[in-house]
């Protein structure tokens, strides 16, 4: 450690120490007001770090003249007329040069091969910048790649050929109705995904019947309508994230979760969370835990008259879930804690390598985003989606700018990408501390680290049995990572990960012939990832299926169906109710 940090207030500075306490002092104010979220300085250590070891960039550099002879070559052979491979292939899950014309004409194939050349170059330069924490080179890689993205000769009517072809075969008309599309992208302030237009919720998504049951200022809960004559006597209750609205697990009717939980007669309630607004900006994770998840178990428990529940949380839901299992095995005695099983769906409770969001996360970002909802009251929204987005700008950005923009094809109808549009704001003091707490600092798996509504929370005070899923393309709570919960909770476990991603990797009906596949093992607390994933069994399907064959035993014995709301829990409203609607 430095030893001017370490030099008592009293002790005189030597004027080297006193150099580095200023430096120091001035590199934080400039990243804190000029940089706050980290862009700029990340790239400039990167810089720097090469600069100060010059071997490994006179290596770098004689492997990128290596490489620029090979294109001058190709380049040479293709100007004549000879045939010649791309001396560099894009990237296998990179679309933006599919079009034959990218290989065939020459022009082209030199603009995409040289493009290709210089930022591949610049990528493997960042990923390996000698001197760097891993952390501070995905960071460096990530802004860059932003840049590099942006500037794609397709992402420019004038360097994209297929945009030119498009409108000469259309006299214009895919221009024109581009600039149309641009210009509603930009009334909206958004590159819109899908036309909101398509959907509407309650008409053609989150459809399934049932009743708003309870309400508070935090959430709204919804008891859904059975679809069979008789139910499981123990419900299921379900805990949503709040960064994003509960729909997403109702759908379409075919590929809604409730739905097809219902269809096995299991008796559901859900969480509405409300969109926060200013008042709100007090709102902690304490009030999530009590007014959200303990009230959802509570009401659930007392509208049916079973003793427990059996919970499933997602993502940001899960790992709340995780801490109100924690909590409640310290708060009732073991006979009498109110959940029978659990359910954790694309969830971390280790945040120590939390995806591609990492780069988001530091003291400067955090306490820039923190000052910024301090006057705000809430996080906007639009702020996260736009953050989530970054992290695969290609698909998620460039893909509709360029198909838009430039080719003039209106986005077709897309219920989960209207559902990530359809954005909710993040209440002050919690998401503030939930950002310090568990991504910054790692908290939630040191035993009593946090103390949450009155009580230490120890993950491994946890027995209840688990069944938890992650996917195997996920970049919001990757597979490794969600893997580790069970290696902190005690109790018996089951571990699947599913083909897909994030949410299709979740939404992921049973279908025919079917579309995805999983894995599936049960997963003992000393076992790593990578040993569980060796023994799991690989099957076909939706693991929609195995679950089932989990949970429904566990449920109870069959009674008869209850309706939406009763005399105790007079129906409020419809669901989906107002909450969901709030924007």
């Amino acid at each position: 450690m430095d030893s001017a940090r370490n030099a008592k207030p009293s002790d005189p500075l030597t004027p080297p120490q006193a150099v580095r306490r200023t430096l120091h002092e001035i590199h934080g104010h400039l990243e804190g007001t000029v940089d706050p979220l980290g862009v700029a300085a990340p790239i400039v250590h990167a810089q720097l770090a090469w600069f100060a070891h010059p071997q490994e960039l006179a290596e770098r550099v004689a492997g990128l003249s290596s490489d620029v002879w090979r294109l001058q070559e190709h380049s040479w052979r293709r100007v004549v007329g000879l045939a010649s491979p791309d001396p560099i292939s894009p990237n296998i899950d990179d679309e933006r040069f599919a079009d034959p014309v990218w290989t065939e004409v020459v022009y082209w194939d030199l603009v995409k091969e040289w493009y290709l050349a210089v930022t591949h170059h610049m990528q493997d330069m960042l990923y390996n910048t000698p001197g760097m924490s891993d952390k501070e080179r995905r960071r460096a890689a990530f802004w860059w790649r932003q840049w590099i993205n942006a500037v794609a000769p397709t992402n420019f009517y004038a360097t994209n050929p297929v945009a030119m072809r498009k409108a000469t075969q259309t006299c214009g008309a895919s221009f024109l109705r581009g600039y149309g599309i641009f210009l509603g992208d930009l009334r909206a302030g958004n590159v819109r995904m899908t036309d909101p237009h398509d959907f509407d919720v309650g008409r053609n998504l989150a459809t399934t019947p049932g009743a708003v049951i309870f309400r508070n200022d935090l959430l709204e809960i919804i008891h859904y309508a059975p679809t069979r004559a008789k139910v499981h006597a123990e419900p299921v209750v379900i805990v949503t994230p709040w960064i994003n609205k509960f729909y997403i697990l109702d759908l379409a009717p075919r590929k809604s979760m409730i739905r097809f939980l219902l269809d096995q007669g299991l008796d559901v309630f859900i969480t509405s969370w409300k969109n926060p607004d200013a008042g709100m900006h007090d709102v902690g994770f304490d009030g999530y835990l009590q007014d959200g998840v303990h009230a959802v178990v509570e009401t659930a428990r007392r509208f049916t008259g079973a003793a427990r529940v059996h919970a499933v949380g997602y993502c940001i839901g899960g790992t709340a879930l995780s801490m109100y299992m924690a909590w409640a095995n310290r708060r009732f005695p073991p006979e009498d804690v109110p959940v029978a099983d659990w359910t954790l769906l694309a969830t971390l409770v280790d945040f120590r390598k939390p995806g591609d969001i990492e780069v988001f996360i530091d003291e400067g970002s955090i306490r820039y985003l923190t000052a910024s909802m301090a006057r705000k009251g809430f996080l906007d929204g639009k702020e996260m989606a736009s953050a989530f987005r970054l992290l695969r700008s290609n698909s998620l950005i460039w893909h509709y700018v360029v198909h838009g923009w430039l080719y003039g094809e209106a986005p077709p109808p897309f219920d989960v990408l209207y559902w990530n549009m359809d954005t909710t704001r993040m209440p002050c003091a919690m998401h503030s501390w939930y950002l310090r707490e568990l991504y910054l600092h790692n908290r939630l798996i040191e035993p009593n680290a946090l103390t949450v509504a009155g009580e230490p929370i120890d993950l491994a005070c946890i027995t209840q049995p688990l069944y938890a899923v992650a996917t195997e393309d996920d970049h919001i709570a990757p597979w490794h990572e969600a893997y580790r919960v069970n290696n902190f909770v005690t109790g018996p476990k089951r571990y699947v990960l599913s083909s897909s991603g994030h949410i299709l990797g979740i939404v992921n009906p049973p279908v025919t012939p079917p579309k995805r596949k999983y894995r599936v093992a049960d997963a003992h607390r000393s076992d790593a990832a990578e040993a569980w994933h060796a023994k799991a069994v690989e099957e076909v399907g939706s693991w929609w299926t195995d679950w089932m064959n989990w949970l429904t035993p566990r449920c109870g014995e069959l009674v008869e169906a209850r309706a939406a709301a009763s005399e105790a829990y007079p129906r409020l409203e419809d669901a989906p109710g107002s909450y969901v609607l709030e924007h």
